[in-house]
């Protein structure tokens, strides 16, 4: 192991973003009991420290693997379409007057049955995301277009936290 590897060299799972989640776990527990630092405790405070960077490496590695949107953004990011989000916020216009037709649903929501429905279509549209890039990334190699849709899935994931806001509000 190097601490220079992919998240998927150290995990030594296939570049894909289709995971097995126990899978994910399960190397995660194995390479956590290999670096733990009270196992270099005999060799010193320099294996110790040495022990808490491949500690932390594994931890960072383990959070990007196991989040679908973060995996995703990973794989663009190695095969040259990073998202900066920050800087590239273009969306198709259908998806744009979705999101404007969510948010005028999301205020004008008076009760927990529109709520719930709106919930459902919001759902919906982030499995339907996350298919898609299920085929641009592990299909198609369309990594560009990935990248795309990883923005889209992030503003989907935003409203979605709005949406659970007003269950709050609502008393639910």
């Amino acid at each position: 192991m190097n601490l220079n590897d992919t998240d998927f060299q150290l995990f030594a799972v296939p570049a894909t973003f289709a995971q097995e989640r126990e899978v994910l776990d399960a190397r995660w527990k194995e390479l956590q009991r290999e670096a733990h630092p009270d196992r270099f405790a005999a060799q010193g405070a320099a294996a110790q420290r040495v022990a808490m960077q491949w500690s932390v490496r594994i931890n960072e590695a383990y959070q990007r693997l196991k989040d679908p949107i973060r995996r995703a953004s990973y794989i663009c990011e190695l095969n040259g379409a990073p998202l900066d989000a920050e800087n590239n916020t273009a969306m198709p216009p259908e998806f744009l007057m979705q999101q404007m037709e969510w948010r005028e649903s999301l205020d004008e929501v008076a009760d927990i049955a529109s709520l719930e429905k709106l919930h459902a279509e919001v759902e919906a549209g982030r499995t339907k995301a996350l298919s898609s890039l299920d085929w641009l990334i592990d299909e198609k190699g369309d990594y560009p277009a990935a990248a795309k849709q990883v923005r889209a899935l992030m503003f989907i994931e935003r409203f979605a936290q709005d949406v659970e806001a007003k269950f709050d509000q609502l008393g639910q």
